[in-house]
């Protein structure tokens, strides 16, 4: 609880305290009140109740102890990028992905003085999506855990010349002023969250309803292991909307993949090309089918 900075605390208490009332209807985000994740839950599901959560993981483990039914978390943003852990802490969970969201996102500067500032502190994924902004300004980027606790923070350390980059609500929450609206360095910035529940769901084939199915291999240390594994897709005509890298491990001499593929399970192009991956990976995890949120392609 007091990981959270000193003015977010008797917010974070309510909130908490209504989705323990009802925790089936809470829906886990991680992060400040009034922090991007707070926003996306409140749009995604506006039936549940927010729940906030100081990290990450926190939030996960709120779904599996049964202090939430569902839990948002942000995975990738179209100006920097994937979002830092998200590729191990997904498949370490095991939980679902029953649902994508996808929201644009616009940040502003507040303090509570007017400038000019000497520092701002924010998200590290808001800092690099500002950092123009920023650096035209000679403004010092700090690191902190979340946009809206960075902006409680600011409001605690009541310093004239610190700033914080936030959703303009946090200013509201904290009764800090807004200096400037949309200071993200591009006007097309856009977050794509995914819902995470303790069951997945079961979805049939619909050609009117496109399902996205998740998934994470680690191809086998063979040449062309995963020149094999895309083939098995290609010649299935699957289309795979996005693939990346990382290390599990310290013995860099396997590579795990994260992919998202069009199709699910049970369609018969998508079995095989499931299979041969499996075939050519140590192992193979579908970390959920959920209907697209946003058409690809």
């Amino acid at each position: 609880m007091h990981s959270f900075p000193e003015p977010a605390i008797a917010i974070v208490e309510q909130l908490r305290a209504a989705a323990a009332a009802a925790p089936e209807r809470a829906i886990a985000f991680q992060g400040s009140p009034g922090a991007n994740s707070h926003r996306a839950a409140m749009e995604a599901r506006p039936d549940m109740l927010p729940l906030p959560c100081f990290g990450f993981e926190d939030a996960l483990d709120a779904v599996k102890d049964g202090r939430a039914g569902q839990a948002i978390i942000p995975i990738e943003n179209s100006q920097h990028g994937r979002v830092a852990d998200i590729h191990f802490l997904l498949p370490e969970s095991g939980l679902s992905i029953v649902g994508e969201y996808f929201m644009p996102i616009h940040h502003a500067l507040m303090a509570t003085g007017k400038g000019p500032f000497k520092s701002v502190y924010s998200h590290p994924q808001a800092l690099g999506q500002s950092r123009h902004y920023i650096r035209e300004r000679g403004m010092v980027p700090l690191n902190f855990i979340d946009t809206a606790g960075a902006a409680a923070h600011v409001a605690q350390l009541g310093d004239p010349e610190v700033a914080a980059i936030a959703p303009a609500i946090a200013a509201e929450l904290y009764g800090l002023e807004v200096v400037e609206n949309n200071v993200e360095d591009a006007h097309d910035n856009m977050t794509r969250f995914v819902i995470l529940a303790n069951e997945p769901t079961f979805l049939t084939l619909d050609d009117s309803k496109p399902a996205m199915t998740t998934f994470v291999f680690e191809v086998k240390n063979i040449p062309a292991a995963l020149y094999k594994v895309l083939g098995g897709f290609a010649t299935n005509g699957v289309n795979m909307t996005k693939l990346e890298s990382y290390q599990h491990g310290t013995s860099f001499s396997a590579t795990s993949f994260y992919a998202d593929i069009i199709g699910l399970p049970g369609d018969p192009a998508v079995d095989r090309a499931l299979e041969e991956c499996a075939f050519h990976s140590k192992e193979l995890r579908i970390l959920g089918s959920y209907e697209q949120a946003r058409k690809r392609g």
